[in-house]
């Protein structure tokens, strides 16, 4: 930066200079500040040279590359993913917070008769409403939004205790939901914001737009 700014004001003064012949203004050659500022970019130019001739060629090659980015957790494997059993499988035993218990229970109860695509497809919905200004911005909040007209996702004002009783089947939503908070790809459903199963018909569904169908939901988007 140092180095930035003295050519920036030598060139300044070159132009300063460049007009002094209208102003008849003489500069003495021995201390005018072109002469100071060349001496000076010469001392600054001469130490960087030394500083980098003493480095090793894999410093310079570090320093050329610059900085690693950190990945997030499991971005590796988000940006992976692949819907099948073998693929979940192959990832360590999933573990979160209290953003991933939420995503974890609301598949196991909206989507765990569903195929892997159809689980992520739901997973993609309530992330897609974390996002969108007009939900809650956590998954908690989505999942277990509320009001007198009903809830958001019919698990949560059943009446029924909310006890992940199938083993294999929470232990699927809970891998589903670590992928998707640490970052897998929302490739299936194109931004959607709602979906419903075959069997009804919400007053919603015919003026958002469709945008996929998957195993027994359809999905749409909220304009």
């Amino acid at each position: 930066m140092r180095l930035r700014q003295v050519w920036a004001l030598a060139a300044m003064v070159a132009l300063a200079q460049g007009g002094a012949a209208f102003a008849e203004v003489t500069v003495s050659q021995s201390n005018g500040p072109a002469t100071q500022l060349a001496t000076q970019i010469a001392t600054l130019m001469g130490a960087e040279h030394a500083t980098m001739s003493a480095l090793s060629p894999a410093k310079l090659t570090e320093i050329a590359r610059g900085p690693k980015l950190k990945q997030p957790k499991g971005a590796a494997e988000a940006a992976q993913v692949r819907y099948d059993e073998a693929f979940l499988e192959s990832l360590p035993a999933p573990t979160g917070d209290a953003e991933w218990q939420c995503l974890t229970t609301a598949l196991y109860f909206e989507a765990r008769g569903e195929s892997l695509q159809g689980q992520f497809a739901v997973a993609e919905v309530i992330l897609n409403r974390v996002d969108s200004s007009l939900y809650p911005k956590s998954v908690c909040g989505v999942v277990n939004q509320g009001s007198r007209a009903g809830c958001q996702f019919s698990f949560v004002c059943d009446g029924h205790k909310d006890v992940m009783r199938e083993k294999d089947a929470a232990d699927r939503a809970g891998r589903i939901a670590r992928l998707m908070l640490d970052g897998a790809p929302r490739l299936l459903t194109d931004g959607a914001t709602h979906f419903h199963t075959r069997s009804v018909r919400p007053g919603w569904a015919h003026r958002f737009p469709r945008t996929a169908a998957i195993g027994a939901h359809l999905f749409y988007r909220q304009p």
